[in-house]
């Protein structure tokens, strides 16, 4: 898929594109360390794209709760082979998670199409510049604190407002500095610096962050919330994660990132169709 029609897409309301999640990273809460080597990688990458994923979101480093940051070097050396293989061989739209410009430049000038910025362009204000510059797309995250601080007892005067709050002063930063309004995607950030009830608020109150006027992405794939209400570990949350899903793209999410990428895909072409007929 290329810019153009992913642009095109986002603008067809009964449309939801699939983000696949590729974690380079061996700690990453869900499938951290699965993949052992660069092939195997690859291979995982293709599968998803087989799958039916719009786009492929690649990360160096965890985000989990408590992680530790890592080098500007080291994330690019995660990501570069598969940055490579892709931009080489697929015409998948290619997101790198990553909040460090350098990691940034690096992927853009290696054709990559989507910034996935979990700080929300808050960690380093050349981002802002950097993104602008090669015309790409922005996820702009909300997040309370940073991975490490993130889940030590998060507090909001009012959830939704204080989530829109920020998103009004991030577009404005990012305008401000030359990112085209159509290139911003907004993601609430489920999980980053929430609580339990907090997460299934966002999505109830999903539309009031899509009624802002930008595409909506959300990623409530396998993460603790889904994993405490139905006490299950990590690795047995589909139903959740397909429930939660269901209800982001009914609410107006026009992106959900996801781990399972051909179950989500048939469960949202359903939901799709019976948009279409009403």
């Amino acid at each position: 898929m290329n810019k153009e029609k992913f642009n095109n897409w986002l603008d067809k309301p009964e449309k939801c594109l699939i983000m696949g999640i590729i974690n380079m990273t061996p700690d990453s809460f869900s499938d951290g360390g699965n993949l052992h080597s660069t092939n195997q990688a690859i291979d995982f990458a293709y599968k998803l794209i087989d799958n039916g994923a719009d786009i492929v979101d690649i990360g160096g480093e965890s985000s989990r709760p408590g992680a530790n940051p890592i080098s500007d070097i080291e994330e690019i050396n995660r990501i570069s082979p598969l940055i490579e293989e892709l931009g080489k061989n697929t015409n998948c739209l290619i997101s790198i998670d990553t909040y460090k410009p350098t990691t940034a430049k690096f992927a853009l000038d290696n054709g990559v199409d989507i910034i996935n910025d979990i700080s929300g362009l808050t960690y380093d204000s050349e981002m802002v510049d950097i993104i602008s510059n090669f015309n790409a797309t922005v996820v702009i995250m909300h997040m309370k604190g940073n991975p490490k601080t993130m889940q030590e007892n998060p507090k909001y005067v009012d959830l939704i407002n204080d989530i829109k709050d920020f998103f009004t002063n991030q577009i404005e930063i990012a305008t401000n500095h030359g990112i085209d309004k159509k290139n911003i995607i907004l993601d609430p950030g489920i999980g980053f610096g929430k609580v339990l009830d907090d997460n299934f608020e966002i999505i109830a109150k999903l539309k009031q962050i899509c009624d802002m006027g930008y595409p909506v992405l959300v990623g409530p794939s396998r993460k603790s919330f889904i994993g405490e209400t139905l006490n299950s570990p990590v690795n047995d949350r589909l139903e959740g994660s397909l429930a939660a899903a269901s209800a982001c793209y009914m609410n107006g999410a026009k992106i959900v990132r996801v781990h399972d990428v051909k179950e989500t895909k048939q469960n949202l072409l359903i939901i799709e169709k019976i948009i279409e007929s009403s």
